[in-house]
């Protein structure tokens, strides 16, 4: 058995953060499949005895359990001493990322990309506000790295890998992509970077849909 078990399913762009954190960190680790689109993460049995969120990711380190990926990235950047930053100014600012990713680059795209790309429905209004919300949050990234390699300092942070988590799946949003030159080039200097791997090649596939 692998000393790290990621608990998570491949369509999970907050589990892939997770995954590539491992994998650039050089970890041995193992995917440990989770059938959320079955509805396991909304069993008693999974609430209780592995995350009681409801969620993925969930990482397993000798036998304890984090939850939640800004957690598990902040755990893993101390525990290997890698991707956590130069110094307190750095760390602050990482942690400022972790937080505007939850809250506004994230959730609003991921719950797009749930409801358009995935399950093909939703009220129209909702996915109105929910684009107006991504574009927002996208341009503010995009504007960011606009002179800049990376969101924190000249190097690969966890920063990078929360924000990134979300970009290389392909299904259609509404999105235009290409209105964000600045992002799509920041996701190609991560993705040329030594065992970067796309999140299906990490992880297992859970979605049997259309």
């Amino acid at each position: 058995m692998s000393a790290y078990r990621l608990h998570c399913v491949g369509e999970s762009g907050n589990a892939y953060k997770v995954a590539l954190m491992l994998e650039f960190c050089e970890y041995e680790w193992e995917p440990v499949f989770v059938d959320f689109f079955g509805g396991e993460t909304r069993s008693a049995a999974y609430r209780s005895e592995i995350n009681p969120f409801g969620e993925v990711p969930v990482l397993e380190i000798e036998g304890e359990r984090i939850a939640q990926s800004g957690a598990i990235l902040t755990h893993l950047a101390e525990r290997s001493g890698k991707f956590g930053g130069q110094d307190e100014k750095q760390r602050l600012a990482i942690l400022g990322w972790l937080l505007f990713d939850n809250h506004k680059f994230t959730s609003y795209y991921a719950t797009l990309r749930w409801m358009v790309g995935l399950m093909k429905t939703g009220d129209p209004a909702v996915i109105d506000f929910l684009t107006k919300r991504a574009l927002s949050a996208f341009s503010i990234v995009d504007k960011h790295l606009a002179n800049r390699s990376f969101l924190v300092g000249d190097e690969l942070t966890i920063a990078d890998l929360s924000l990134v988590g979300y970009q290389y799946y392909e299904e259609d949003t509404g999105i235009d992509h290409s209105a964000f030159p600045n992002i799509q080039a920041w996701k190609r200097r991560i993705a040329s970077l030594p065992r970067w791997k796309h999140p299906y090649d990490l992880m297992p596939r859970g979605f049997k849909g259309g």
